[in-house]
């Protein structure tokens, strides 16, 4: 799996993505059962509310070699600052829009 993941700007400033980082390398939250190795691509921001910019952002990570992209826990269960995004469904929902089948989406990672 070559995984890209788009985290929240606003938490950006609380979290340096350790969690995210810790659940791929471990293979827990949303990675448990995944054998085939996880190679990070990239790590980008949604490009701040209201997540317009989002399918930008998954888009350069499939033309950087994506080929999985993860929205990352704080945008989904708004992990650490407890306050999930509202635009989680409709930017998802943009994604995968854009993206097709090529790709394969993962609602949160930890």
């Amino acid at each position: 799996m070559k995984l890209g993941i788009i985290r929240c700007r606003q938490t950006e400033e609380h979290c340096p993505g350790t969690g995210c980082f810790r659940a791929l390398r471990q293979k827990t939250g949303a990675f448990e059962g995944i054998d085939e190795e996880i190679e990070i691509v990239g790590f980008t921001t949604c490009g701040g509310c209201p997540g317009k910019k989002a399918f930008w952002k998954a888009r350069n990570l499939v033309e950087r070699g994506a080929d999985t992209v993860a929205f990352a826990s704080c945008i989904q269960k708004g992990t650490p600052i407890g306050y999930p995004c509202p635009f989680a469904k409709k930017m998802r929902d943009l994604v995968a829009k854009d993206l097709g089948d090529k790709v394969r989406i993962i609602d949160y990672t930890h």
